[in-house]
């Protein structure tokens, strides 16, 4: 997809005829910036807006630089763009501190890896630089408010104008939560022989009949509710005139409802409340309650929002000292460490332009291996910081940078790796859910990174340092929490059963082991409830449970003085795993 940098003038000119008298320095415009990707202009004002291009309400650009291709998927373009929103929102615009210029930067950068022109991202500093410009600044900011962030909702005031398009949204999968519409009676055997695992509702209308016209809008409703848990179908009997004639219908509208591919249930008549009750019979009968769901697991039976993340800040000097010199002068490094450096010593993070994270990756690749590995856990933690600021994080994200990522993360598995590497590696590998972008591929069997990440986790979690132990358990939970989340929502479960029972057998070891640290402990215990909870109970996980005799060795550890006071004891040990669940089955 091409990706294009609109070019705006708020001034309309004025700037080029007054600016050199009034401030001593000539500009050329005052500058207003969007991206234009794929038939939609981007822009940050009242938050992030789109439009047609061209239509907003800042008239036809003065400039359209074409910044290059970007490769990347859409999903993954609206992701980031939803990692931005958290920042750019309608309150925090500045018009000279953070504005539409320093979004399309940031998307720029992450696009297609390459800075809008200096001269606009500059333009702020050359003017508040200037006596006129500190002057004249909070009447600028009042003058140019309506002008710059516009009215939130329409394109502009234009004649010629269209309405903004919406934010383009992923693709779902084919039919999940529509109703399928059937024209013969082949494709009719087809829908209920791919929903023979689940349940069908077969929907006979005709064109002639209004009160089928009047479940219509419920029906969709239901399709939806359903998503991919159920079949859907409408059927017109005046078309497909060869289903009518098999199942005998006589008159619009019928229903008839299938489950587990036998014919359940037939009705004739639009009857909404009828309807409705019984496609949500059918969705119990088809899906029923989980027996976990009949416990009292109050940490267990919600999304989980809380995740881990290492924010803390080391002493920056100190951390710098440990870099070799050949390093920190390597091109794209010393921009990254003046990034850090101004990036937590404000408050307003977005403002502090993003560097040439390209070179600085580059560098990264090519260099790591040969430093000192007594300097590699400041390289590390230096990148573990990094991934803290979504915009940089979502660099990274991209299939191309996962060479990166592994460059630093894949000597961590070996056994004579160092621990300060280890303990700052699993916390960069926490951190990696900062941001939607990663969980995905750390589950993605296709993934070198989740190969890496969940053998290095793995291997700490039995770890002598009580410390690596804790922050091991803490990658385990995350990972834990991102399938669980999917699995209590009703998706498919983003790890593999592989990958579970693997990390599964690595927690109930080291649950077993643990008898110093209540923090570990607690970090343990509830990444082991939350991968065990809801997990079908005839699985390997659950048979990996019974036979490695989860339940006694978390009774056990109700009589170490140690750790007996861990809550998750009671509710995992006592609730999850001690009432027959799982040594019954």
């Amino acid at each position: 997809m091409d990706v294009s940098l609109y070019v705006y003038d708020l001034s309309k000119g004025l700037a080029r005829m007054y600016s050199l008298a009034l401030t001593g320095t000539q500009m050329d415009a005052i500058y207003h910036t969007s991206i234009v990707l794929n038939g939609v202009e981007y822009y940050f004002g009242q938050g992030i807006q789109t439009a047609v291009p061209g239509s907003t309400h800042h008239g036809q650009p003065l400039e359209i630089v074409k910044l290059g291709t970007t490769e990347l998927p859409h999903e993954v373009i609206e992701e980031y763009l939803g990692s931005l929103a958290t920042i750019y929102t309608p309150e925090s615009y500045d018009l000279f501190l953070h504005n539409c210029n320093n979004f399309t930067q940031d998307l720029s950068m992450f696009l297609v890896g390459k800075s809008i022109p200096e001269h606009i991202i500059n333009l702020p500093r050359t003017f508040l630089e200037t006596p006129f410009g500190q002057m004249m600044k909070p009447q600028i900011e009042m003058a140019l408010k309506g002008v710059t962030q516009g009215t939130g909702v329409a394109p502009g005031p234009s004649a010629t104008a269209r309405p903004a398009p919406p934010a383009p949204q992923p693709v779902a999968h084919p039919g999940a939560g529509t109703v399928r519409i059937v024209r013969d009676r082949s494709q009719l055997e087809s829908e209920l022989s791919a929903a023979s695992h689940s349940f069908a509702v077969v929907f006979f209308t005709s064109a002639t009949c209004p009160p089928c016209k009047a479940v219509y809008p419920i029906y969709d409703q239901l399709a939806a509710e359903v998503d991919e848990r159920g079949t859907l179908i409408k059927i017109d009997v005046g078309v497909a005139r060869d289903v009518g004639m098999k199942y005998a219908v006589s008159s619009t509208p019928t229903f008839m409802t299938f489950l587990k591919g036998k014919q359940l249930e037939r009705w004739s008549g639009a009857t909404p409340a009828k309807l409705s009750d019984n496609v949500r019979m059918l969705l119990e009968m088809a899906y029923p309650a989980h027996p976990h769901r009949q416990l009292e697991l109050p940490s267990l039976q919600r999304e989980i929002t809380n995740l881990v993340m290492y924010k803390k800040v080391p002493p920056l000097d100190k951390l710098l000292q440990k870099l070799p010199v050949s390093f920190k002068e390597a091109r794209g490094v010393t921009e990254v460490i003046k990034f850090i450096q101004q990036r937590y010593s404000t408050t307003v993070p977005a403002d502090i332009k993003v560097p040439d994270l390209h070179t600085f990756a580059t560098t990264l690749k090519t260099t790591y291996p040969t430093l000192p590995v007594d300097s590699h856990f400041a390289v590390v933690d230096l990148v573990r910081l990094l991934l803290l600021d979504p915009r940089i994080s979502g660099y990274f994200a991209e299939e191309a940078q996962h060479t990166t990522l592994l460059t630093l993360l894949a000597p961590t598995d070996l056994p004579s790796c160092p621990y300060n590497l280890r303990i700052v590696a699993l916390q960069l590998a926490c951190n990696l859910f900062s941001t939607p972008l990663y969980p995905e591929q750390l589950t993605s069997s296709s993934s070198p990174l989740r190969k890496t990440c969940l053998g290095l986790a793995t291997n700490s979690l039995l770890d002598s340092h009580a410390s690596l132990r804790v922050v091991a358990a803490s990658f385990a939970y995350n990972l834990a929490a991102y399938n669980h989340n999917a699995r209590f929502n009703g998706r498919p479960d983003p790890l593999s059963e592989e990958d579970q029972v693997e990390l599964t057998a690595s927690l109930l070891e080291a649950v077993a082991r643990e008898d110093q640290s209540v923090e570990a402990l607690h970090g343990l215990l509830y990444a082991l409830g939350l991968i065990v909870y809801e997990a079908p109970m005839d699985g390997a996980l659950i048979d990996l449970c019974r036979a490695m005799g989860v339940t006694e060795d978390i009774s056990a550890k109700m009589k170490i003085e140690a750790v007996q006071k861990e809550p998750l004891l009671k509710e995992i040990g006592g609730e999850l795993f001690g009432k027959g669940l799982v040594t019954e089955g």
